[in-house]
C-alpha cells in the first residue's frame, strides 16, 4: 500500500535523513585517506568486494539514530542486514557506496540513504533519497517535495538536463565490465552511440544526472541499497530510473538511469536490441 505522509511526518523524516548523513560523514572521514592506508576484508570469493571498519562504523551510527528516533520503521542495510518494522516504511542504508574508491583516496564514493515503502523481501518504492559525498561536503536530496544540492557552491535546485539524442549524450558506468557477457555487449553497443563514456564514479554518477551534468548511467548486478537513494534523487530532478526493460529498479539488478524519458527510451531500445 502506498504510504501517505503528513506534512509533519515529511519534515521529521527529512530532518532524520540529514542527521543520518551528518553522522555518516563523521565516521567515514575518520578513516578516509588514513596514514598507511586502510585494511579491508573481502566479502566475496570470485571477485574483490571490500568492506572496511568505516563501512561498519557509519552504518552502526546511522542505525543508532533510527532506533532512537524512528523505532517503528524497518532498516535494510548493506553491512548489518534487515530489521523489519511496523510502520510500512524502511530505511535503506549504504554507508559507503564505492568502497574501492574510498580505499584508493578518490572523492567519488558516497553515503546513500533512502526512505522507502516496505516491500516483499526487498524495499519497495523510494520516497526520499540522499546521496552524500563527505570529503567535498556535497549533498544531493530528492523526494517529498525536495530536489536540491548543498555543497561548496551553495544551495542549488536539482534539474536533469534535456539532452534528446544519444549522439549528444554522456554515459557513465562504474566498471567497463558491465554485468554478464551479454549485458556487457549490450552496454558496448550503447557506448558506441553516445558522445562520451566514462567510468568509475559509483553513486556520484547518479548525482550528476540529477544535477544536470550528464545524461545516462547504465549498470547491472546492483543491490537495493545501491539504487534506492539514486532513484529518489533522480526522479525528484525530473529524470527516470528503471531496469533495462522499463520496469521498477527498486530491487537492484539492471539499472538504466536517464535525464529524461525520450533519452531513456532511446537507450533502452539499444540495450534490448
Amino acid at each position: 500500500m502506498s504510504q501517505v505522509l503528513s506534512a509533519a511526518e515529511k519534515a521529521e523524516v527529512i530532518e532524520i535523513a540529514q542527521e543520518l548523513a551528518d553522522v555518516a560523514r563523521i565516521e567515514t572521514l575518520r578513516h578516509f585517506r588514513a596514514d598507511g592506508g586502510l585494511d579491508a576484508e573481502n566479502k566475496e570469493v570470485a571477485r574483490f568486494d571490500p568492506v572496511t571498519v568505516a563501512d561498519r562504523a557509519a552504518e552502526a551510527a546511522m542505525r543508532e539514530i533510527l532506533v532512537r528516533r524512528r523505532p517503528q520503521d524497518g532498516i535494510y542495510g548493506e553491512e548489518f542486514g534487515i530489521e523489519r518494522g511496523r510502520s510500512g516504511l524502511t530505511w535503506v542504508l549504504d554507508p559507503i557506496d564505492g568502497t574501492r574508491g574510498y580505499m584508493s583516496g578518490t572523492p567519488t564514493w558516497g553515503v546513500l540513504i533512502a526512505l522507502a515503502e516496505e516491500g516483499e523481501g526487498a524495499p519497495g518504492a523510494p520516497l526520499l533519497g540522499v546521496i552524500d559525498q563527505p570529503y567535498i561536503g556535497e549533498r544531493f536530496i530528492g523526494g517529498l517535495g525536495l530536489a536540491q544540492s548543498i555543497g561548496p557552491m551553495g544551495e542549488r535546485a536539482l534539474k536533469a538536463r534535456a539532452t534528446r539524442a544519444l549522439s549528444q549524450a554522456t554515459l557513465f558506468s562504474t566498471f567497463p565490465e558491465v554485468g554478464t557477457p551479454e549485458e556487457g555487449a549490450a552496454f558496448a553497443q550503447l557506448s558506441r552511440q553516445v558522445r562520451l563514456t566514462r567510468y568509475g564514479t559509483d553513486c556520484y554518477a547518479y548525482a550528476l544526472i540529477a544535477a544536470g551534468q550528464i545524461d545516462l548511467v547504465v549498470e547491472a548486478g546492483l543491490q537495493p541499497y545501491d539504487v534506492q537513494a539514486p532513484i529518489a534523487v533522480i526522479e525528484a530532478a525530473g529524470g527516470i530510473v528503471t531496469n533495462w526493460q522499463g520496469g521498477p529498479a527498486w530491487a537492484g539488478g539492471q539499472v538504466l538511469a536517464a535525464a529524461n524519458a525520450e533519452l531513456h527510451a532511446a537507450a533502452m531500445a539499444v540495450l534490448n536490441g
